[in-house]
């Protein structure tokens, strides 16, 4: 397997790796591979395959939805979302979203890493920012959406159904989805309007309690 330049300077600059070294090698499909370094150069370098070492281990059907902060905060969110085992990132441009642009490479990137870190086998696709009104049309008539609506704040957070069910969660922006959103979402057939807690949480936060809460109640956590 040949790899890029940029593949090339964290292995063998950052990760100061040479020749017969082994790696760990995923690409989303075929699990978890053991390779060793047979050529290491300054803008390449060549790796050879030897057996696999884990299946091919894919995140639960989980859909993140949010509204961009600031740049830090949120590429926090796709890290953490990768983490814990989101399969889709999707930016939503709502009436109060902060960002009116992202680097979806950029995070697509900060996604890869994550994913690197914490021994995942599939990356997640980070989506370009989409309107909120393009996202709520285009999901399937049989994915429930957990919408963590601050006017819930109190209630004691409640999600049920079977594991393996197709889900969104969607996280507003720091302001608050407006009044004409908030009646949209409330009219859709699927939606979950879930309370996040007895505070409001700032977005980044808001977004990692929801994975968590979702998890521990319908993912891959049990």
């Amino acid at each position: 397997m040949a790899i890029n330049a940029d593949q090339a300077h964290y292995l063998f600059n950052v990760m100061r790796l040479a020749r017969g070294a082994p790696v760990a090698l995923f690409n989303g499909r075929d699990g978890e591979w053991r390779a060793e370094v047979a050529e290491a150069g300054k803008r390449g370098g060549i790796l050879i395959c030897d057996r696999q070492t884990a299946p091919l281990r894919l995140p639960p059907n989980l859909w993140l939805a949010f509204a961009p902060i600031k740049k830090a905060r949120t590429d926090f969110i796709v890290e953490k979302a990768t983490e814990l085992g989101a399969a889709r990132i999707i930016p939503v441009q709502t009436r109060h979203t902060n960002a009116e642009r992202i680097r979806q490479d950029r995070l697509q990137a900060h996604a890869l890493e994550a994913a690197e870190q914490c021994g995942a086998t599939a990356v997640p696709e980070v989506s370009d920012l989409t309107p909120l009104d393009k996202f709520l049309t285009s999901l399937e008539p049989d994915r429930k959406l957990m919408w963590c609506d601050e006017a819930m704040i109190g209630q004691a957070p409640a999600l049920s159904g079977p594991r393996g069910a197709k889900w969104a969660i969607l996280i507003g922006p720091e302001g608050g989805f407006s009044a004409d959103e908030q009646q949209r979402l409330r009219k859709l057939p699927q939606i979950h309007p879930t309370a996040l807690g007895p505070r409001i949480l700032r977005a980044d936060t808001a977004a990692v309690a929801a994975l968590t809460l979702w998890q521990q109640a319908l993912g891959d956590w049990a």
